[in-house]
């Protein structure tokens, strides 16, 4: 069972007094292993995602500063990466909890937070 979300990062170089970067600032991929469904921090999703995009900017940021230990200017959400046997497990997880959905099945909140944004790899 393998799943990853995926974001787009900008991150600010800190550089001496008297040094120039440029640029200034490097956007980069990062890929965060999702936790397992109903562990600690499974709702990344639901916490962080909305339609398939980042719902509090500076919430991300914070975030993924804890990510890459770099000041972080801006997080775009690209998707969630994830095989067949994740996806069973983590609509089983929220079919499991509807309290924490408003009673939606898997599939209404899944597109409410993700969007399109699922990518469904060979495990």
């Amino acid at each position: 069972m393998r799943a990853a979300y995926v974001f787009r990062v900008t991150v600010r170089l800190r550089a001496r007094d008297d040094v120039a970067v440029t640029p200034a600032t490097v956007e980069t991929v990062v890929e965060v292993e999702a936790a397992d469904p109903g562990e600690e921090g499974w709702l990344l999703f639901r916490d962080a995602l909305w339609r398939g995009a980042v719902n509090d900017g500076a919430y991300a940021r914070d975030l993924a500063e804890s990510w890459v230990a770099a000041p972080v200017e801006d997080v775009q959400f690209s998707e969630l990466r994830l095989d067949e046997a994740y996806r069973t497990a983590l609509a089983d997880a929220i079919e499991s909890q509807p309290e924490a959905f408003g009673g939606d099945g898997p599939r209404e909140v899944l597109h409410r937070h993700l969007g399109s944004s699922l990518r469904v790899i060979d495990g």
